[in-house]
């Protein structure tokens, strides 16, 4: 058995190569929010209050910062890849798919820039 007929792959109906590297970032992407997110609860268990100036000075330390820039990157990135997915298979209206993978960049492009700034500026020491 191979990757369907000679036709199919002329046709454009074969394999285009393309799946593997979605589905390998999805998997690193996973991988490093697993190992962030273990790091994250480990630091707020061991973390001795949880009121604003304790926070800002915790994630005021370099290590803490560049951790949940990661974090917040990541995540953001996986839940696009896993929402792209989504909307692909199940998405039929081809105009309405366009706009849904358009809106799909711009949403956690934007959310992501705002979790990016929250950190810095708590970690540059804007209060």
């Amino acid at each position: 058995m191979g990757n369907g007929t000679s036709i199919g792959r002329v046709r454009g109906l074969g394999s285009s190569h393309h799946g593997a590297q979605h589905w390998l970032v999805q998997r690193f992407t996973a991988i490093g929010n697993l190992i962030l997110v273990i790091w994250l609860l480990a630091s707020l268990a061991f973390m001795p209050g949880y009121d604003y100036a304790t926070v800002s000075t915790w994630l005021a330390k370099p290590v803490s910062a560049t951790a949940m820039i990661l974090l917040i990157l990541s995540t953001f990135w996986h839940a696009r890849l896993g929402v792209q997915v989504m909307m692909e298979d199940y998405v039929h209206d081809h105009g309405l798919k366009f706009a849904a993978l358009a809106a799909l960049n711009v949403v956690p492009l934007a959310a992501g820039a705002f979790g990016v700034i929250c950190v810095l500026r708590l970690a540059l020491g804007a209060h």
